[in-house]
């Protein structure tokens, strides 16, 4: 019996499925550069494990979520000369550790002009990091280091759990997990971040940055029958007119917060606390272990759980 891709075999499957959908499409209306490189190759090897009726679904839904977004952008199609061409390419999991989450990118080097997807299937999470007694979060998602306060606290949490990896313990096995690991990290992790903004300027825009991505994208996220599209549109490049050709809806400029105004656990969980901003920014940091034997570090799903009013959307079936 074939063995069952995973979440992340079947994520770049559909990364391929846009790609090569992309191109497909676009080919047609333009001349179009597509780079085949390692990292084509390896959502195409992703794609070509999943059976012929799961191909067929990604296809669909990547059509889908492509020719709407070819009708809110009009440069995807449309040429401003003749030596115009449309390069399309995947980028490397290396990108998104650097805030920048866009799996398939657009390029139209004559216009220094791109646009980007970050393509999610079924799920939505913006980040997989991992806290650590060594992870200083603070330096890699704000640039700013995190207290030897923080260190102190976390450090016999960690080293307790360095004791039980080393005896071969199971997660599924430790009863109380939630209020002897995960609630305690959780804590110390909200301090050090409400630390780090008291005491630093910019601090939510940078975490926004970080986590949501550093450049203009959209999202599409691929369900069960419909497709999801939103627009994070936080630097003003999507939706850009040339040659007088504009999109058929106007794609808002986002407004990155500026105020953490609270943090609060999420009702009902003991897992996941969430981080409520101005602007309409609100995010989720859930806690949990992602082995089945203990590790000496625990993972954090990022995921956002409110967005400005403002922003663009549209939800496609197929």
């Amino acid at each position: 019996m074939p063995t069952k891709p995973t979440q992340t075999q079947s994520g770049k499957a559909f990364e391929y499925a846009l790609i090569n959908g992309a191109n497909i499409i676009l080919s047609s209306k333009c001349e179009v550069n597509l780079i085949q490189d390692t990292n084509y190759a390896t959502c195409l090897d992703c794609y070509n494990i999943h059976t012929d009726k799961q191909q067929l679904r990604y296809t669909q839904a990547a059509k889908a979520a492509l020719e709407h977004i070819i009708t809110l952008e009009p440069r995807l199609s449309n040429i401003s000369s003749s030596r115009d061409i449309l390069t399309i390419q995947l980028q490397p999991d290396s990108a998104g550790k650097e805030g920048d989450v866009r799996d398939v990118l657009f390029i139209r080097s004559s216009q220094n002009w791109e646009i980007g997807i970050s393509a999610k299937n079924n799920h939505e999470a913006l980040k997989h990091s991992r806290l650590s007694n060594v992870n200083d979060f603070g330096k890699s998602w704000v640039g700013v280091q995190c207290s030897n306060n923080y260190f102190n606290v976390i450090k016999p949490v960690f080293a307790e759990l360095v004791k039980l990896r080393q005896e071969g313990v199971t997660w599924r096995s430790l009863t109380n997990k939630h209020t002897t690991y995960y609630q305690p990290i959780l804590n110390a992790f909200r301090d050090e971040l409400s630390y780090i903004n008291k005491n630093n300027s910019n601090i939510p825009q940078a975490l926004a940055s970080y986590l949501i991505g550093k450049h203009d994208f959209y999202k599409v996220i691929k369900r069960a029958r419909v497709v999801e599209i939103f627009a994070f549109n936080l630097h003003g490049t999507l939706g850009r007119s040339i040659n007088g050709l504009r999109g058929i809806s106007n794609i808002p400029k986002l407004m990155l917060p500026t105020q953490i105004v609270q943090f609060q656990m999420m009702q009902g969980k003991t897992d996941t606390l969430s981080m409520i901003c101005d602007k309409g920014w609100q995010l989720s940091f859930r806690i949990h272990n992602a082995t089945t034997k203990v590790e000496a570090s625990l993972k954090f799903d990022v995921n956002l759980e409110g967005v400005p009013n403002s922003m663009y959307s549209n939800h496609i079936p197929y």
